[in-house]
């Protein structure tokens, strides 16, 4: 008998048997991919995933063995020798590719540990019996897609589905792993979610009640009822087939709650399985799943991303390698969120770099996408240098898996524009707002004025002469500097906002923030940009450091946010500061705005927004693909080419280059650290718990205060280098956030936290 995971019971009772496992694995693997119709191809993918077990040397691997045993390669050679029909032999390769990089990740077609490379094996030969205790099938392997013409477009596409049959086959694998040791315990885990269709009706009547409470509660203003009307057409249209959609609502005009709305409604109408909101900021994601929660309640809702990446490919690897050593606990800590859940609430960093990676961890969750509604929100977020590929993609997405997607925001980013090769196709019928351009008009609540050059005192000056008001600049330093400045001149009710302060000390700071805005407190909010990410606050007057379009339009937000004000004196300034020049793409980008600016008199209308894209598009040219991610797909007459290790290194959405440092000064953070003390710390949930108490600072800076014991590694014996912990707790001012500058500092007071 051959066997693929083992116990400690050395009779072998208790093991699981290898054709069990090859042929459950498949048929979970072929559930997954029916809904994109590639479940043969899945099928024999998950019968020839552990091949190589077939072989004496793993089977004495699961009895104690210390040689390491190659068991994926086995299924990756075979699959070329069982598919023999020439329109299935693409499918082949991405088969293979799956196979091959089960356990370490899909690898590349050629280079150093690629597909080309291990296919050249010697390997140990097969048991004969595989044969007659999986019987695999190899025909009819290509799935009915809508494919392009475009050679170069079609490679993109195959490459697509290669990694979408991966994702179906690694969280087969996960989970079948999971339940037969889960079995032999005597467990079972819950990772089962109702499915959307099951709960679909409720969820809209909770929707319908919240919304019917808000318009009884509310104030008969023209602002709440634009938003009825909006929320109306908005839903009205959700019975439109699938595909992709566009909600250009100006700031202030409802769209989170419209763009829910028709999610629930299309979901209904068409079958869907999920709904996934893709929000560009975790400080604003956890204000938006709190929407939800009180919309929908909590128990339907997965709420998904993390500061700290506990699943590193490192530590992946690592973890496999103790496993394929028979360690439980190594393998059961693999277990990531698979986006099962009917309603997901997560970034556009992970949707983004999970729907280009490689490795098991990351791509698991990528076949739950099928069949579901996708909104994306602040759509204009999407990092310039990797546009393309991220467009390709959602293209891809609507064209071959079910998919709908709605591109939502105030500053759409005329991805349809003629400036725009290769973008998406949008139809009349796709714009979901009644008349985008005159709800512009009608929601029109600023002015927007230039203020020149103007200094630090300048800004400070224009503060005393105004007891609300929200400054906006570039950069951290900046926002530092402005405020002792004001500080300095004695000005009340300065407010300083920014990254160095940890997100749940930030939300703590918005909220006083509203307070005094509502009691007509003095209040001088000096923030950087992440102000303008969803941020719900309402000041009579805003001076904007020099930026693009889009972010000038997401400030203006933040002024005259409910209309109660005359437009004429709700003024968004935008100013250069000569002493704080932008960074280099903020500054090109305020370059495209200066173009053409004189050619619109409202600067906030959907047209000039579209002109604005339009600038950028041209002047960016194939630097909308800066990494050349898509010409690592190519197919060379009847084989592929495809880079899946190299793009996943090379799409990294975030290139801050910062490390995290945890500032547990909250009980809640010193009780989640706590637990990493615990014999069994799940450190994945433990980072998730932590994800609101990191400041991002520099490597250097955090090596010095590391060096000088004001940061540690919490647990670092077990955990590494994971949990960098504030030990010194003068170094974070409450006013002022985590001050790194003086990291080399030896102080004798080092209290810890």
């Amino acid at each position: 008998m051959f066997f693929a995971h083992s116990t400690e019971d050395t009779s072998c009772s208790d093991w699981q048997l290898l054709h069990r496992h090859l042929i459950d694995v498949a048929e979970l693997a072929a559930q997954f991919a029916v809904v994109f119709g590639a479940e043969r191809a899945t099928r024999l993918a998950g019968l020839l995933h552990d091949l190589g077990k077939y072989t004496p040397a793993f089977q004495a691997r699961l009895t104690g063995a210390l040689e390491k045993v190659d068991h994926s390669t086995a299924g990756a050679a075979e699959t070329f020798t069982l598919v023999s029909a020439i329109a299935d032999r693409a499918m082949a390769e991405l088969i293979a590719y799956a196979i091959a990089g089960h356990h370490a990740g899909l690898p590349d077609r050629i280079g150093d540990g690629s597909l080309a490379e291990r296919l050249k094996k010697q390997l140990e030969p097969l048991d004969p019996s595989w044969r007659d205790e999986i019987a695999p099938d190899a025909v009819g392997l290509m799935p009915d897609f809508e494919w392009s013409k475009d050679k170069d477009k079609a490679a993109f596409q195959l490459g697509f589905l290669g990694r979408m049959i991966f994702s179906c086959l690694v969280d087969a694998d996960f989970r079948d792993t999971e339940a037969f040791y889960d079995g032999v315990k005597g467990e079972k885990k819950d990772r089962e979610w109702p499915a959307l269709g099951t709960i679909i009706d409720p969820l809209i009547a909770c929707f319908e009640v919240h919304i019917a409470d808000k318009q009884s509660g509310g104030t008969a203003s023209k602002v709440n009822q634009l938003r009825g009307e909006i929320l109306a057409h908005v839903r009205a249209k959700a019975s439109e087939a699938t595909g992709l959609f566009t909600l250009t609502v100006p700031t202030g005009g409802g769209k989170t709650l419209a763009s829910l709305g028709f999610a629930l409604d299309h979901a209904k109408k068409n079958g869907l399985e999920r709904i996934i909101f893709a929000i560009p900021f975790t400080s604003v994601i956890d204000q938006t799943a709190s929407v939800f929660r009180e919309v929908l309640g909590d128990e339907f809702i997965l709420e998904h991303h993390s500061a700290i990446d506990f699943n590193s490919a490192a530590k992946e690897n690592e973890f496999r390698e103790k496993f394929e050593g028979n360690s439980l606990e190594a393998k059961l800590r693999l277990a990531m969120e698979d986006w099962a859940a009917p309603i997901v609430v997560t970034t556009n960093v992970q949707l983004f770099e999970s729907l280009f990676a490689n490795r098991p961890s990351r791509c698991r969750k990528l076949h739950n996408l099928a069949r579901s509604i996708i909104i994306l929100d602040e759509a204009q977020t999407i990092p310039l240098p990797l546009l393309r590929p991220c467009v390709a993609a959602l293209d891809e997405l609507a064209r071959n898996y079910g998919i709908s997607i709605v591109l939502c925001t105030a500053t759409q980013p005329a991805l349809a524009a003629p400036e725009f090769e290769g973008g998406l196709v949008l139809g009349s019928k796709q714009e979901l707002a009644p008349d985008p351009p005159g709800l512009a008009r009608a929601l029109k609540r600023v002015e927007i004025a230039s203020g020149g050059e103007m200094s630090d005192d300048d800004l400070v000056a224009a503060l005393r002469d105004n007891g609300q008001g929200l400054v906006i600049v570039n950069s951290r330093k900046h926002a530092l500097a402005l405020y002792k400045a004001a500080k300095a001149a004695g000005l009340d009710g300065v407010v300083h906002l920014t990254t160095r302060q940890y997100a749940t000390h930030r939300r703590e700071i918005l909220a006083d923030v509203r307070h005094r805005l509502k009691k007509k407190l003095p209040c001088r909010l000096i923030a950087t940009s992440l102000v303008e990410a969803g941020v719900d606050v309402d000041f009579p007057r805003v001076w904007r450091a020099e930026a693009g379009l889009d972010q000038i339009a997401q400030a203006a937000g933040r002024c005259n946010r409910e209309g109660e004000r005359p437009v004429g004196e709700s003024i968004v300034t935008i100013f250069k500061a000569p002493e704080n020049p932008p960074p280099r793409e903020i500054g090109q980008l305020a370059a495209d705005f200066v173009r053409m600016a004189d050619k619109h008199q409202d600067l906030l209308s959907p047209d000039a927004m579209r002109d604005y894209f339009g600038e950028v598009y041209w002047r960016k040219g194939d630097r909308l693909d800066a990494k050349k991610i898509l010409e690592d797909f190519r197919l060379n007459r009847d084989e592929t080419n495809f880079a899946y290790r190299c793009v996943a290194e090379k799409f990294r959405m975030i290139e801050s280059g910062m490390v995290p440092v945890i500032v547990a000064r909250d009980e809640a953070a010193r009780d989640a650290l706590g637990e990493l003390a615990w014999e069994k710390a799940y450190p994945g949930a433990v980072a998730r718990k932590l994800q609101s108490f990191i400041v991002q600072v520099p490597p250097k800076a955090r090596n010095l205060l590391i060096a000088n014991r004001h940061v540690r590694f919490e647990q670092e014996k077990r955990f590494g280098d994971q949990f960098a912990v504030l030990v010194t707790g003068s170094f974070y001012k409450p006013e002022i956030g985590l001050i790194w500058e003086d990291a080399d500092y030896l102080g004798l007071e080092q209290p810890a936290i």
